[in-house]
């Protein structure tokens, strides 16, 4: 994990404004972890202190809510960044990150992001952009959450889950999210979306085997989400 010039993060995010100068700078001070399933990378109002490069797997970006549960925000996935907005703006973060697969992540310092910052244009420029991009997802989820009815936000996630995240052999969405974790990222109860689950299976849009799901008419479920 030692050549963050050959990484896939590199090509995927901020870091491939680098030159390879400061690709051999980053590799000497970077930290590279494995995190295991359901562990935290950090957690919401934790000084990040820097960025983390999610190498390999899937990770949940969670808020906690007032009556104690997790609502997940969106799913990061390998060649992204974790860290950016609340290293730049110098608070905690806002949000916990946790892994929803085996991890591999490595850590560059915030001393390290900043002189990058401060001295190639394009990099601060890519990441400012990134920033901007997860702001407008955030506008877009705010009206989806407040204009779409619960079905509807169902069947855009589960579209969302495979065009983002890939098939099993089997056709099964790749990334399996419990029925608490699904239902927190449509922001309704448990016991409505195993509801709603089952009328889409019943419609034979998806058909469902234990946790795994299968889209069998996506054309469908994007019509419905519209």
């Amino acid at each position: 994990m030692s050549k963050c010039e050959q990484c896939i993060v590199r090509q995927f995010s901020s870091l491939k404004a680098l030159t390879k100068d400061e690709l051999l700078r980053m590799a000497d001070c970077k930290t590279s972890y494995t995190i295991k399933k359901g562990e935290p990378i950090f957690e919401e109002g934790e000084m990040t202190n820097g960025v983390y490069c999610v190498k390999d797997g899937v990770c949940k970006m969670t808020k906690l809510s007032a009556n104690g549960k997790d609502q997940i925000v969106k799913l990061v996935k390998a060649g992204e960044l974790l860290g950016q907005r609340s290293m730049i703006s110098e608070q905690p973060a806002n949000l916990s990150a946790v892994a929803l697969e085996d991890m591999e992540v490595c850590f560059v310092p915030k001393s390290e992001i900043l002189h990058f910052f401060n001295q190639n244009n394009q990099f601060s420029m890519n990441v400012m952009k990134t920033i901007c991009g997860d702001l407008k997802e955030a506008d877009d989820h705010m009206v989806s959450m407040a204009q779409k009815s619960v079905k509807e936000r169902l069947a855009e996630t589960l579209v969302y889950l495979e065009e983002n995240f890939g098939t099993n052999e089997d056709g099964s969405l790749r990334i399996q999210l419990s029925r608490e974790e699904l239902a927190g990222m449509i922001g309704t109860a448990t016991e409505s979306c195993i509801r709603l689950l089952s009328e889409l299976n019943k419609l034979d849009l998806i058909s469902i085997s234990g946790k795994k799901i299968v889209l069998k008419d996506k054309n469908k479920l994007k019509r419905l989400s519209e």
